[in-house]
């Protein structure tokens, strides 16, 4: 089942406000997407664990509604680099 990229978005920004969110339909079907983070949330977590937290926020989207999921996760001061 296709999932709109409002859904996805209004997850992000509830589990992570105040930061920078983009979400890319990368195949225009809805089920492939491509999400970039920009979060103060990630400072001092390692890769795995930042995916976890947004897989946390999807929830039962991950695995099911979402076929594909490529996730692009850095502090601000790791994009400045």
């Amino acid at each position: 089942m296709p999932v709109p990229r409002h859904e996805i978005e209004d997850k992000l920004f509830e589990a992570f406000p105040r930061s920078e969110i983009k979400v890319v339909d990368t195949m225009g079907d809805q089920n492939h997407y491509g999400v970039t983070i920009v979060s103060d949330r990630f400072e001092g977590s390692p890769k795995v664990k930042r995916h976890q937290m947004v897989h946390r926020a999807l929830g039962e989207m991950v695995g099911t509604s979402l076929h594909a999921l490529t996730l692009k996760l850095m502090t601000p001061q790791e994009k400045e680099q």
